[in-house]
């Protein structure tokens, strides 16, 4: 599976949108605690398609879409367009990433409470790092997981006590891994791996725990349960030479990178009844994928100029004869911005260089140096051989597609 950026604003638009993020008005990086609203008005979400079926509809976790229209962020008035507005009935959460102020617990579209104190941030080697910023007297670091984790638990046990059991859906993004690497102290040095392998140990408890809860309440035979990942992990070379955990296995770079370890993640997909435990597919896939995935397994049709580079992996998850085409191509990005398109085996980078956090960023070809980068990940995982010279007229073939997808609008056929 493939997060259709390398770093989590843009991601979070691709999954809850089916749409890449590059056709938003953000083409780079991503936004911060006080960035505007960024999910077009009226735009169609799996949230806002599941609503439309009957599902009660809740978002727990870290927001990192913006609120209201205009920047910055005013906290002291109703914090709309936001999750309310984009499909969900109920969200609680923070506003963006746990480094980015302010620092707050929001509910719908208020502050639990107001960021009216300051932290001077803090940045210790290795992750023990955010800004200097407002927060609310109570918002701790720490702290934060595990309330979104109780708030989680409770929302799964309201739902299974609802009366007329009303199917739901719980988008759950969480805040951790990512920096500050705040493990609680039941958690410190249990990995092995420093504290980002302890915050990783802390994150698998959280899922264990919902799970437990689901099979309590007798919700777990019927849900679809997805983990997975808005990118690859923040895994430098350095940690790589202190700890032989491998955050992101053996491919080249790390978050934010164009390379594989950018944007190849962990995806898990759990079904009783539809999904045969232990199945793997080499099915190409994008995160993008979730509400072609959803509306197929409704049997709805996707609402018309929604859900533009969507492809349903329902057949790779269950074994059944595909109804709609399945995906062929995958268009990855950077967190600067850089492009590369991965088809088959072939992967074309649009550039030289990582485009995001591994050295160097930027490459600029000498006369006669490869433009770009051609891998044959089949062959070459790692990507450790550039194929592009050699490859003249692939490399013609896989550009002319990308340019396709940008101006026709869609990567998914009408």
């Amino acid at each position: 599976m493939h997060s259709p950026s390398s770093v989590c604003t843009p991601t979070r638009y691709g999954i809850l949108t089916g749409r890449y993020c590059w056709r938003s008005r953000l083409k780079s990086g991503v936004l911060d605690g006080r960035g505007s609203n960024l999910i077009e008005p009226g735009r169609a979400t799996v949230a806002s398609l599941l609503r439309a079926q009957g599902y009660h509809t809740a978002a727990i976790g870290k927001w990192h879409l913006g609120f209201q229209t205009q920047q910055p962020v005013d906290y002291s008035k109703p914090l709309t367009p936001g999750p309310n507005d984009h499909g969900f009935d109920y969200f609680f959460g923070i506003p963006a990433s746990l480094d980015f102020e302010p620092y707050l617990f929001v509910e719908n579209n208020r502050p639990v409470e107001a960021p009216t104190s300051r932290t001077a941030g803090q940045n210790e080697p290795r992750g023990v790092f955010w800004r200097a910023g407002y927060i609310a007297p109570s918002f701790t670091m720490e702290g934060c997981l595990p309330t979104l984790a109780d708030k989680a638990d409770q929302y799964l046990r309201q739902r299974a006590a609802a009366p007329g059991a009303q199917p739901f859906f719980l988008y759950l993004p969480l805040p951790a891994p990512h920096t500050p690497w705040v493990p609680t102290a039941e958690w410190r040095g249990k990995s092995k791996a420093g504290s980002y392998g302890d915050f990783v140990g802390q994150v698998d408890a959280v899922l264990g725990r919902l799970m437990k809860t689901l099979e309590e309440t007798g919700q777990a035979a019927n849900t679809l349960l997805i983990f997975t990942s808005d990118n690859g992990a923040h895994w430098t070379t350095e940690d790589k030479a202190k700890f032989p955990h491998r955050a992101n296995a053996n491919w080249r770079g790390m978050k934010a990178d164009i390379y594989d370890a950018g944007h190849r993640v962990p995806f898990i997909a759990h079904w009783p009844g539809r999904i045969k435990p232990g199945r793997v597919s080499p099915q190409l896939g994008c995160l993008t994928d979730l509400t072609a995935t959803v509306a197929e397994a409704l049997s709805i049709p996707l609402p018309a100029g929604a859900a533009e580079d969507s492809f349903s992996w329902l057949p790779a998850g269950t074994g059944t004869k595909p109804r709609t085409q399945l995906r062929s191509a995958i268009v990855h990005h950077s967190s600067q911005g850089m492009f590369a398109i991965r088809r088959g085996e072939w992967k074309l980078c649009l550039g030289r260089g990582s485009g995001g956090f591994s050295q160097p960023q930027r490459i600029t070809p000498a006369p006669g140096e490869p433009a770009g980068e051609l891998y044959n990940l089949a062959k070459d995982a790692e990507e450790t051989t550039n194929l592009y010279a050699q490859n003249p007229a692939l490399v013609r073939e896989l550009t002319a597609l990308l340019e396709r997808y940008q101006s026709e609008g869609r990567s998914r056929p009408a």
